[in-house]
């Protein structure tokens, strides 16, 4: 309990050099983790539901008994419903894609550490491979090739971004693997993996969590961006990135449907990010 609440404490505390504290983005996250989860029952109308007598409104006014907080959008639908079901969809893939290539970078990193040889001869040569061609330009290509869907943006994504965990997690198991506890584990007989999962990625585990807290906030911004290109999640299903696409066309006359959906991104991706940047600090004690 103490533990977390330093933890807390330093979290909201006011930065040195003044500004915003980071608990505010930190409640900013929470509370769009939590619009996302109870779409169902915050969002006012279905977001699919078309009004085209309603086409266009502006935020806060009315047609056929709808009444259109944050504005509709060319076919009617309102626009706040459809920004918090897209809360959702960034959010599920985001996690989702973090989670999978989390889980393949860490896995193949540690073990092209550990065992070296051809294994790491092999990851790590993958590793620079992926990491020489741009990382949009990437998933751009694989999308072409998959097409585009819920599912496989996360497995594009996820694909294109285990190289970041593997390369972090192959320099930290390097530098753990050398520790009079692993080499006692594998003297008594453990097994690689029981010595990797048992015993090295616990004390690595800080910097991949900084890692997957900036990679979050990169897999919303290119789940957005293949939805405004119209690779990602496919219409009707809401979506930021797409709700910025069909914004761009009516930024004169309806500025509010890409504006919302817009600041939304903006206000996910930056907590995101500097939650990410306060962890940093917080896990390295020479930040301290």
């Amino acid at each position: 309990m103490s533990a977390l609440t330093s933890t807390l404490k330093v979290m909201f505390r006011r930065p040195a050099s003044g500004g915003v504290p980071i608990g505010l983005f930190v409640l900013i996250l929470v509370a769009l983790v939590f619009v996302a989860i109870l779409a169902p029952l915050i969002a006012p109308y279905d977001p699919n539901t078309q009004n085209l007598l309603g086409r266009l409104k502006p935020p806060g006014t009315e047609a056929r008994g709808v009444y259109y907080l944050l504005g509709s959008d060319e076919l009617g639908r309102d626009l706040l419903s459809r920004a918090i079901y897209g809360a959702r969809v960034s959010l599920a893939v985001a996690v989702l894609s973090v989670l999978l290539s989390g889980a393949v970078g860490i896995t193949l990193g540690m073990l092209a550490s550990y065992l070296g040889g051809w294994v790491e001869v092999v990851v790590m040569r993958l590793v620079d491979i992926f990491l020489s061609i741009p990382a949009i330009l990437l998933a751009i290509i694989m999308v072409a090739v998959l097409g585009p869907g819920f599912v496989n943006v996360v497995l594009v994504l996820a694909l294109t971004r285990w190289p970041r965990y593997a390369r972090v997690a192959y320099g930290q198991t390097l530098a753990v693997s050398s520790q009079p506890f692993v080499r006692l584990a594998t003297a008594m007989g453990a097994g690689p993996f029981h010595v990797l999962f048992l015993h090295i990625l616990p004390n690595i585990i800080a910097p991949l969590a900084v890692v997957a807290t900036l990679e979050f906030g990169l897999m919303i911004l290119f789940e957005a961006g293949l939805s405004f290109l119209g690779m990602g999640v496919q219409p009707p299903t809401a979506s930021w990135g797409a709700m910025l696409s069909v914004g761009r066309n009516y930024v004169s006359s309806a500025w509010w449907i890409a504006t919302f959906p817009g600041l939304c991104l903006f206000l996910l991706v930056l907590s995101v990010n500097l939650l990410g940047d306060r962890l940093s600090e917080y896990l390295n004690p020479k930040s301290r």
